[in-house]
């Protein structure tokens, strides 16, 4: 998606400073749009512009979204991708690791999507993705506070879509696989190689093709599509 006959398209990314998010942003950024990053600490990567916030915090959302606004203007697209794990076999998790993990992924995602759709409903227009997990859909083992998040932003995105599909706004959920990040760098030879073995294609997804897919969806062709779980996981996750 390029730029508007208004102007370029403001795309915001949280946690776009690193990993798949900062794939994300720099694939639109490409495209002509103006893309917008958030992070917690250590500013923007270079070419992409920042913005300082912190999900879990409900007035660093606002102050974000009004900087943003104040200095660009309303956002067209919101790729809410920031997100934490505390894995660790549930007998053995703490309510610390738990409602961490939720207080991030899933309660700080809708605060931020909460803020962003405001403006897009007065200009009935806006595309909502969210970046939810394989894990969700499937389930796994230790991650049972993460698993619970990402599947928690499949009921969210359908909710919302059924809210304000009436008002011209898309949300979808984009749910990747094994990715190779620096994450996914430091498992051992052998866990990697189980992990392969579990996927039809062979092979982890690199963040390109996931920006790739995110790209798509908030493309003009990609108009009527919302509620909809995207997996891009090389088949791993079929038949859930």
């Amino acid at each position: 998606m390029t730029s508007s006959p208004q102007g370029p398209r403001i795309v915001f990314v949280t946690g776009g400073n690193r990993g798949i998010g900062l794939s994300i942003a720099r694939s639109f950024a490409t495209e002509g749009n103006l893309v917008i990053v958030s992070y917690r600490s250590g500013g923007a990567p270079e070419g992409l512009v920042g913005v300082q916030m912190d999900v879990t915090d409900p007035e660093s959302v606002k102050a974000a979204f009004a900087e943003i606004e104040s200095l660009y203007g309303p956002v067209d697209v919101l790729i809410a991708n920031a997100g934490i794990t505390r894995d660790g076999l549930t007998m053995r998790m703490s309510d610390e690791d738990f409602t961490s993990v939720v207080e991030t992924n899933l309660t700080g995602t809708f605060r931020t999507v909460q803020r962003a759709i405001s403006p897009m409903v007065k200009k009935r227009s806006g595309r909502v993705i969210l970046i939810g997990s394989v894990v969700g859909l499937m389930g796994s083992a230790g991650q049972a506070n993460y698993a619970a998040t990402k599947s928690g932003l499949v009921g969210m995105a359908r909710a919302l879509a059924r809210e304000y599909g009436s008002r011209g706004l898309t949300f979808n959920v984009i749910a990747p696989g094994f990715v190779e990040t620096d994450m996914t760098a430091e498992l051992s030879d052998t866990l990697r190689e189980k992990y392969i073995g579990a996927i039809p294609l062979g092979r982890f997804c690199s963040p390109e093709e996931v920006a790739g897919v995110v790209k798509f969806i908030a493309s003009p062709e990609a108009g009527y599509i919302t509620g909809a779980v995207i997996p891009v996981d090389g088949g791993m996750g079929m038949g859930h």
